[in-house]
């Protein structure tokens, strides 16, 4: 199927799925994937499958932050998820998927990061992100953000004895997370405006913008694609994103 008769569609306003422009696909989600981990969370958007990890460790704090804790966010993507995805290094799309889902997170502060000190200025703790896509069918980013947001929900705290941890001991104490920021990817593909592409769909993109948004606030934006967009696409998009948020937070709640 190529790039064309895709693009023809979308200007008829159709999908090669039969989804309106703005619809999401089946959204599922499940908690408890990994016993070893101090939260976990798989989300499906069709048969894009992502699963987040979450790992308490302690630290050292930053020099510039000596009573805040931090969030460490990565992505592997392997070739089992993607023909498009090889073994080694971090690619440019692994580091910019875990720079959007850290930036959304971040700058939403719907964590409390002073909370994650343990002694100012000595110890603190780091929750470490990981992303892992299993499937890539379209549109990881805004899956790994749900997954990512529901880890860090079913997340506690290891034990820690004499400032050591012992991640076979949980407790039951977790983050507390002050807002949800569902992040929506608007993809522009020709005149046309649409969201969650499918791995065909997203073959034929011009632009993308990852917008954050959390009880109706924007927090982080991220523009991809090499078409640049007008004032009046970006309005349109924010707008967009401003609706799927009330729709996707149910999920997470």
């Amino acid at each position: 199927m190529n790039n064309d008769y895709i693009k023809s569609l979308i200007e008829k306003g159709k999908r090669i799925d039969g989804r309106n422009l703005e619809d999401f696909r089946k959204v599922v989600i499940e908690t408890g994937v990994s016993k070893n981990a101090s939260g976990s969370a798989r989300c499906k958007l069709g048969e894009t499958e992502v699963i987040v990890g979450v790992k308490f460790d302690v630290g050292e704090p930053y020099p510039d932050s000596p009573d805040e804790g931090t969030i460490i966010v990565t992505a592997e993507l392997i070739p089992l998820a993607s023909p498009d995805f090889e073994s080694g290094p971090p690619s440019p799309k692994s580091v910019e998927l875990a720079r959007i889902v850290d930036r959304g997170i971040r700058e939403s502060e719907c964590i409390d990061f002073k909370k994650l000190c343990i002694r100012k200025g000595e110890k603190i703790w780091m929750a470490y992100i990981d992303i892992y896509p299993l499937n890539d069918d379209g549109n990881l980013v805004d899956a790994s953000v749900l997954a990512a947001l529901k880890a860090l929900q079913e997340a506690k705290f290891p034990k820690l004895v004499d400032d050591k941890v012992d991640h076979e001991s949980k407790t039951k104490e977790g983050l507390k997370l002050s807002r949800l920021p569902i992040l929506t990817t608007v993809y522009k593909i020709s005149n046309q405006l649409l969201v969650d592409v499918n791995s065909k769909e997203e073959k034929a993109i011009d632009a993308r913008l990852s917008i954050s948004v959390a009880d109706g606030n924007i927090h982080a934006l991220q523009k991809g694609g090499d078409t640049p967009l007008t004032l009046d696409e970006i309005k349109r998009m924010i707008d967009i994103a401003m609706k799927k948020e009330k729709e996707l937070v149910k999920f997470l709640k």
